[in-house]
């Protein structure tokens, strides 16, 4: 969080028009937190904690030690019988239920949950979280809000009248202007929603994606990842940033950076020698743009992660991922 107020977007400026050492910079921040990093308490320039509900933020913008604002991760614990603040936002974000049970009201609608489900606020949403029940619920929650205030999506805030009313005209359904056949799509995915499916990254389950259309989510991608004890994903290279958080199990990754050599045409320089972070359950790994990873199970476990991107690399033209090994498990 900024020293005199929530950063929601961070600038990036520069004397040069290489950005060579701001990346050497980004690239220098430990890429694995743990439940001891809040980055973020949400006291300042937020709305949705109640006097019960808690929310704090490991991955933000306004981060010191910065890492990305390309997908940001934070949490919300809801304690038996409670509930936080309702809001609106235009930027979605996506709930992975970690704990408990409970439910959404969102455009006065309702929507349940349970643990492993994954969770929709949509675009233009006033919405609220509820648990009913006597134990506590907690949700990790990853959102794209950056990419709505690079574009200037900004009308956010707590449920109130209009300033100045006596400009405006009556109100009009907001939803005239959303993508054709959005209210058909599903605003919660459960594991009976998905399956497993073994693919050169490891066994999989994709809960959002721009295949699945079903869903009702435009920015960000999620997936669970399971590799077997003493097992590895595939070794895999993209351009898109993303955040592996680890459910259950422990072991390391390894990161190999990719160099840009510019001459009559872009070329692809990947380091030599990779880093390696050691990771465990309740950690998030952060992997930049533009990395090769491959993640290992290595404390006699099964590892479980789930992984969250912003689509919006793939609408740039980076769709591919390429594989240099499969995965200990995957099928030929």
């Amino acid at each position: 969080m900024g020293k005199s107020g929530r950063v929601f977007v961070r600038g990036l400026t520069s004397q040069t028009y290489g950005l060579g050492e701001f990346r050497r910079r980004q690239l220098a921040v430990d890429r694995v937190r743990d439940d001891s990093v809040v980055v973020d308490d949400a006291k300042v320039g937020h709305s949705g904690d109640s006097a019960k509900s808690r929310t704090w933020w490991r991955i933000g913008p306004g981060d010191e030690d910065f890492l990305t604002q390309t997908i940001q991760v934070h949490f919300v614990e809801l304690p038996p019988e409670s509930s936080n603040h309702g809001h609106g936002h235009q930027n979605e974000a996506a709930f992975y239920i970690l704990e408990g049970k409970g439910y959404e009201i969102h455009d006065d609608q309702r929507y349940e949950w349970n643990k492993d489900d994954l969770v929709f606020v949509h675009t233009d949403s006033v919405h609220r979280h509820f648990n009913p029940y006597q134990e506590r619920a907690v949700a990790l929650v990853v959102k794209a809000k950056c990419t709505w205030m690079f574009m200037g999506l900004i009308q956010q805030g707590r449920s109130g009248p209009v300033e100045e009313e006596e400009r405006f005209g009556p109100r009009e359904d907001w939803s005239r202007i959303w993508t054709p056949g959005v209210l058909d799509r599903k605003k919660v995915i459960s594991p009976a929603d998905t399956t497993w499916q073994d693919t050169p990254l490891g066994r999989v389950r994709v809960m959002s994606s721009p295949e699945r259309t079903d869903a009702r989510i435009f920015s960000v991608d999620a997936f669970e990842l399971d590799i077997p004890a003493g097992g590895h994903s595939g070794k895999y290279w993209k351009m898109a940033d993303e955040v592996y958080y680890v459910l259950e199990g422990g072991g390391y990754a390894l990161q190999w950076e990719v160099e840009a050599e510019i001459a009559e045409k872009y070329y692809a320089r990947i380091a030599l020698e990779p880093k390696r972070y050691d990771i465990r359950q309740g950690d998030t790994l952060y992997v930049p743009q533009n990395h090769v990873c491959q993640i290992f199970a290595a404390d006699g476990t099964p590892m479980r992660l789930f992984n969250a991107q912003n689509r919006v690399f793939k609408h740039l033209g980076y769709d591919t991922v390429h594989y240099f090994e499969p995965a200990s498990n995957a099928t030929s």
